[in-house]
């Protein structure tokens, strides 16, 4: 599992992650949910130490992730960043590949290309294996970059917005894998997402945040409420049960 405690975070006055504290369940899928502004991003950067807390300390399984040397925690931890740029020019057969630098430091084996070609087959990539990504679309853009994390074959897996340039049937192909690397591959998955409904019906846990701080948690059942998503999001939210899931209507 992974443990947050009081963790805060300020950008010189302003106080944009207070006193957080949560414990995200190993296996399955949570999602980090909130508006805008409300700290998601900056609290996903802490747990894998893109970025360091003013206080507080962050636990996955015994080690502290402050602390524990940083070719150890890519082997257990792998992240997807919301912005993500390369400057040279990659395959996405490259790309993927370097999922695998922090377990061979670029010396790729039999094992990592097994890897390598296991992750373009899972985000359905490999008629793409050999294109340059500046000649894919956004959305292919998107999935080669979770495929090189998944690559990385990490126990956590970490994704800010993955939901990115995707659309609709790209966005839900996205979470049935997302969905299925947690099933069947056992990963502990944590992601950043914006549209309440995928997280209703693709994750296990649900933290809510708002405003830096940690407002409310629990299963998709016990947050897809009106009272706790109006409180959440400042705005007018129903909820339809549709085929046994329950569904924000809030258009």
């Amino acid at each position: 599992m992974i443990q947050i405690d009081k963790i805060n975070k300020k950008y010189q006055t302003l106080s944009v992650l207070k006193n957080v504290t949560a414990t995200i369940p190993q296996g399955g899928v949570t999602a980090i949910i909130g508006p805008n502004g409300a700290g998601k991003s900056t609290l996903l950067s802490i747990i894998s130490r893109l970025l360091n807390a003013d206080e507080g300390n962050v636990k996955i399984q015994d080690m502290d992730v402050f602390k524990t040397p940083s070719d150890k925690l890519a082997t257990h931890l792998s992240v997807l960043r919301q912005e993500n740029r390369f400057t040279s020019r990659l395959t996405v057969f490259e790309l993927v590949g370097f999922g695998r630098y922090p377990h061979t430091k670029g010396r790729l084996n039999t094992d990592d290309y097994q890897h390598i070609h296991r992750a373009l087959d899972f985000l359905n990539l490999t008629e793409f294996k050999d294109r340059f990504l500046d000649e894919l679309s956004g959305g292919q853009r998107q999935r080669a970059y979770v495929a090189m994390v998944l690559c990385q074959d990490t126990e956590y897996v970490l994704l800010d917005e993955p939901l990115n340039n995707l659309d609709m049937k790209h966005a839900v192909s996205m979470m049935k894998q997302l969905r299925r690397a947690a099933n069947e591959l056992g990963k502990t998955i944590v992601i950043v997402i914006h549209d309440i409904n995928f997280a209703s019906v693709y994750s296990d846990y649900i933290l809510a945040m708002k405003n830096g701080e940690l407002v409310y948690q629990g299963t998709p059942t016990q947050i897809m409420n009106s009272a706790i998503l109006e409180d959440i999001f400042d705005t007018p939210v129903s909820i339809e049960t549709i085929q046994g899931q329950h569904i924000a209507v809030y258009y």
